[in-house]
């Protein structure tokens, strides 16, 4: 059996061929610039290969529900040139596969869950974060993603402001002192002139944005009581995780039983953020098992 993986982010694809064993056997990385030139290179690349069925884990918005017109496409993205971009329709044209549709977090999520499966770590269910440039989520419950009238949009929940944060606006044009608003990548030079990785892990602004997303684990903790929550993108760290489990158990203050925070709050198995690749794989491999 021979898988595909489409990771597509805002700055670059992965696209990546593996088995059934979810081992890489080819993994090429493509330049996001417009669709047609990128969609064409994507398209290239899975022509060498024979495959069996292609996992796709895109940046949105997009479209998830199949009776919609709209199905497969990246809808209101703020990446230029890419809002109304008809994804699925253009790679199914070329390649004559069966192929799952999701976020590029869903495709995460389920790469995650499903290393937690391969390693029989018995859970249910797990939500996965990342927290980058941007922030998102995805939810995993019995081996199904969540989510039917349209993918969640876990990184844009509203939050208490930080006592040493109420000047900062927030940088979500939408809602400001959203998640995403709050903690993304960009919210270090908004708030100190400085990138994040130039930003000691001794500043407060990691103890800030640790309040914050210790508040996101609870809502999604008392929402929907997963047995595990992942963070994963470019901010996280094993620094910064520690503060959150902190103010986590700080929050919560018992109010629910909870794994131990070590093993609830973490970070991912797989390593380099490959989460969504693992997850493709599956979600292709599940098409071909229905």
């Amino acid at each position: 059996m021979l898988l595909g993986s489409i990771e597509a982010g805002g700055t670059k694809f992965i696209c990546a061929v593996g088995n059934e064993d979810y081992r890489i056997k080819d993994k090429v990385q493509i330049p996001t610039t417009t669709p047609e030139e990128t969609l064409t290179a994507v398209v290239d690349y899975f022509k060498q290969f024979k495959l069996d069925a292609l996992g796709i884990a895109s940046f949105g918005p997009i479209e998830i529900r199949k009776t919609s017109p709209k199905y497969g496409y990246i809808t209101t993205t703020p990446k230029k040139g890419w809002a109304n971009t008809d994804f699925l329709g253009f790679i199914k044209k070329s390649i004559n596969v069966p192929i799952s549709w999701t976020t590029d977090v869903n495709g995460s999520a389920f790469g995650e869950y499903t290393m937690s499966t391969l390693f029989n770590e018995k859970i249910e269910s797990l939500v996965y974060y990342t927290i980058g440039t941007g922030v998102g989520a995805g939810a995993v419950i019995d081996g199904h993603l969540v989510g039917s009238a349209g993918h969640p949009e876990m990184g844009h929940v509203l939050l208490k402001r930080h006592p040493d944060d109420l000047n900062f606006k927030g940088i979500c044009p939408y809602h400001h002192d959203c998640l995403e608003g709050l903690v993304a990548g960009p919210t270090f030079e908004a708030r100190t002139g400085k990138k994040g990785q130039d930003v000691p892990l001794t500043d407060k602004t990691w103890d800030i944005l640790a309040y914050y997303i210790a508040q996101a684990a609870i809502q999604v903790t008392l929402i929907l009581r997963p047995n595990k929550i992942v963070f994963g993108g470019g901010v996280t760290n094993k620094v910064l995780l520690e503060k959150v489990r902190s103010e986590f158990k700080n929050i919560l203050n018992d109010y629910v039983k909870v794994p131990p925070l070590d093993q609830y709050i973490t970070m991912p198995q797989v390593a380099n953020n490959g989460s969504a690749n693992i997850g493709n794989f599956a979600l292709a491999e599940n098409l071909l098992l229905k």
